[in-house]
């Protein structure tokens, strides 16, 4: 690989493992689904480890949670007793289940914990200035939480439309 390919891949793997802990996952993972992404062929745990510079137990710990999103599949290699991985390369398939899984019950606890706070909020004297800045901040945070809420929602009804339809209605939307 020529030193501007190795850059490149790099970039991209760096780029990838930044995303990641933006979406509150760790930057392991966003690295090795990158390192995946970019092989045409599986990869070994070892080859996962040589790749990233991670340790084998963190690979070992974030490939199995990047398979319990669908985000990388084992793929066995005939004669092979090693574990091998490939990355999805199918983006719908890959958002829909980074979007389900922010929606999991630590979502579910942090939308719980802003209403109940909102909500004690509203109950108190509207006139007293810091209650009114509070107030602001969590209903803005709370109209976060709904809108992306919904996004997950809808993003998981497009799967009774079929992928054909959904790649037909975002073709339209460009």
């Amino acid at each position: 690989m020529t030193g501007d390919m190795a850059r490149l891949r790099q970039d991209f793997i760096s780029g990838l493992s930044n995303i990641s802990g933006f979406w509150g996952f760790p930057k392991g993972m966003g690295a090795i689904f990158a390192v995946l992404y970019l092989s045409p062929a599986p990869l070994s745990l070892d080859e996962l480890v040589r790749q990233t510079g991670l340790t084998k137990g963190a690979i070992s710990t974030n490939v199995r949670g990047l398979a319990r999103l669908g985000l990388v599949h084992p793929a066995a290699q005939l004669g092979d007793r090693k574990d091998y991985y490939i990355a999805e390369t199918d983006f719908y398939r890959a958002v829909r289940a980074i979007l389900l899984e922010r929606r999991n019950s630590d979502f579910d606890r942090a939308v719980a914990t802003v209403r109940v706070t909102l909500e004690k909020l509203e109950s108190g004297d509207q006139s007293d200035p810091e209650r009114a800045f509070l107030l602001q901040r969590l209903r803005a945070m709370k109209d976060f939480f709904d809108a992306l809420d919904s996004l997950v929602n809808a993003v998981t009804r497009l799967d009774s439309l079929g992928l054909k339809t959904v790649q037909t209605v975002l073709k339209i939307l460009k």
